[in-house]
């Protein structure tokens, strides 16, 4: 198998039933084979992302506020959102194991598993989406995350502090406060499906996370860094000063974060 080259097709394709059987084939590939080569092998910068073909993407200021979840599109439209982001990470996922392939074979192994459970992810989401009468590009999208993958794609020690320990990390302080608005209707039997799905979705992004603190840390470490360039880092990509009105310390503590990093992000206590 020419793994990295499968590697960027699997990041390209759309369809979702492609992508995961490109993701199982290079699972089973990589855990078979320790040194996998990269000889004449160099990463491109993608233009575009894999749903370039299907969504309509705006910036995020066009955006429209999910607020009304009583109706089929409010529901649909927030279901919409977060399935977009499980889509995203699928690719963010893959494009760590891509872009980096100097790391050992259990960081692959690592990125190769979540993208595995972000098709999950989508895949339950997906099932919602359909039961309401939409599909995957029905409502128009941003492309933040694609563009936070371009943005860490020449040092891997960024991308482990932007995307795991901060975008993804942010995900863990939102996903409970959208349970809390759905959780007043939990009587309709899609909306209980809704709130499952996003419970599973959170028990397993602490476990991402968690895996992107290893890799900081792993890195730090082999480059004699202290770990507070996390922040240094925060600050080069203007994430510092971002307000963070329910900061998840119980999350964020299993995934990793320390209670000096905790009390730096927010004015919270942590013990």
């Amino acid at each position: 198998m020419n793994f990295y080259h499968n590697l960027e097709i699997a990041i390209q394709t759309s369809p979702i039933d492609t992508k995961e059987k490109l993701i199982k084939q290079l699972f089973e590939y990589c855990s078979q084979n320790e040194f996998i080569s990269s000889k004449n092998f160099e990463p491109i910068l993608f233009e575009s992302p894999s749903y370039f073909s299907f969504c309509t993407i705006v910036d995020p200021k066009e955006l429209k506020a999910r607020k009304d979840f009583h109706t089929n599109e409010g529901l649909a439209s927030l279901i919409h959102a977060i399935l977009h982001i499980e889509y995203s990470a699928i690719d963010l996922a893959l494009d760590a194991v891509y872009r980096f392939h100097d790391m050992p074979q259990e960081y692959k192994l690592d990125w190769l598993e979540v993208a595995l459970d972000e098709v999950r992810h989508y895949r339950m989401l997906d099932e919602l989406l359909q039961e309401l009468g939409y599909a995957h590009g029905d409502f128009p999208v941003h492309c933040g995350l694609f563009d936070a993958s371009n943005h860490t794609a020449h040092d891997v020690l960024e991308r482990m502090a932007i995307i795991p320990r901060y975008h993804e990390a942010n995900g863990l302080d939102v996903n409970p406060q959208i349970v809390k608005k759905l959780d007043n209707r939990r009587k309709i039997p899609i909306v209980k499906k809704l709130i499952d799905a996003l419970d599973i979705i959170y028990t397993e992004e602490i476990n991402h996370v968690y895996k992107g603190d290893k890799w900081f840390s792993y890195l730090c470490d082999s480059r004699k860094l202290n770990k507070n360039i996390y922040f240094d880092i925060l600050e080069k990509h203007k994430l510092n000063d971002k307000h963070r009105p329910h900061f998840n310390v119980l999350a964020r503590k299993e995934a990793g974060f320390s209670c000096d990093e905790i009390k730096k992000l927010a004015k919270v206590e942590c013990e």
